[in-house]
């Protein structure tokens, strides 16, 4: 089997993966870098392809899911209020003129 080859994989798995590659889009990474990463955050969660069969499944990891919502948390509540404020003020600023574009 080459590498990058896809079809051990199960649907769901393929499904996962393309979902997160969407959302990688959606903030601006490039459709290479998405689909890299998209996999390596299946390959983390469910330890690679997996065969359909009776007793082949192991319990999903999903640490690597909420760590991203954890360091953000931190991140932002490490800083004073009025640095948050502006940051909103300037990203809703920037979602309205991204709005009015398209």
């Amino acid at each position: 089997m080459p590498r990058g080859d896809k079809s051990s994989y199960t649907d769901k798995q393929k499904r996962k993966a393309e979902h997160i590659e969407e959302e990688y889009e959606k903030r601006g990474v490039s459709k290479k870098v998405a689909e890299k990463r998209a996999w390596a955050t299946v390959n983390k969660t469910s330890g690679g392809g997996k065969k359909s069969g009776s007793g082949r499944g192991k319990a999903e990891n999903k640490e690597p899911a909420r760590k991203g919502g954890k360091k953000g948390g931190k991140a932002a509540a490490s800083r004073p209020a009025s640095k948050r404020s502006a940051s909103a003020r300037k990203a809703a600023a920037t979602r309205k003129k991204r709005a009015s574009k398209s």
